[in-house]
């Protein structure tokens, strides 16, 4: 279930980076919260893209073989950290849109980290 479950979770985190870093722009006005945080800034926008990018091609990777676990681990870990950033603003109560952020970033999060992990009895080879 960890395999499948990383495919899932690698196209839908490639999907984002593409978009930020090819429609950046559009991203940032689309995506529920982004606008609030300021001006548009085409540079950091493509930075983090090409985390989510890299953060989804390694989920992919633990999806296509086994023994990749290390490397979604990694990618996971900056999901996990955005995650947390999150998680301090919604407990601060500062974030415009919880339930999104909940939904969208803190919950697949969690899933990325689940599905990084090889289960027991795995085989890495």
């Amino acid at each position: 279930m960890r395999r499948p479950l990383a495919a899932f979770l690698a196209i839908l985190t490639v999907l984002n980076g593409l978009i930020m870093l090819v429609a950046g722009p559009l991203w940032y006005q689309t995506v529920p919260g982004v606008p609030d945080t300021g001006p548009f800034n085409p540079h950091f926008v493509q930075d983090i893209g090409a985390a989510f990018l890299v953060a989804g091609l390694a989920l992919a990777a633990r999806a296509w073989r086994p023994r990749y676990w290390p490397a979604a681990v990694a990618g996971a870990g900056f999901l996990a950290v955005h995650a947390l950033l999150h998680v301090v603003i919604m407990a601060g109560g500062h974030a415009h849109y919880p339930a999104f952020d909940l939904l969208a970033i803190v919950l697949p999060s969690a899933a990325a980290l689940y599905s990084a992990f090889p289960s027991q009895g795995e085989h890495h080879a």
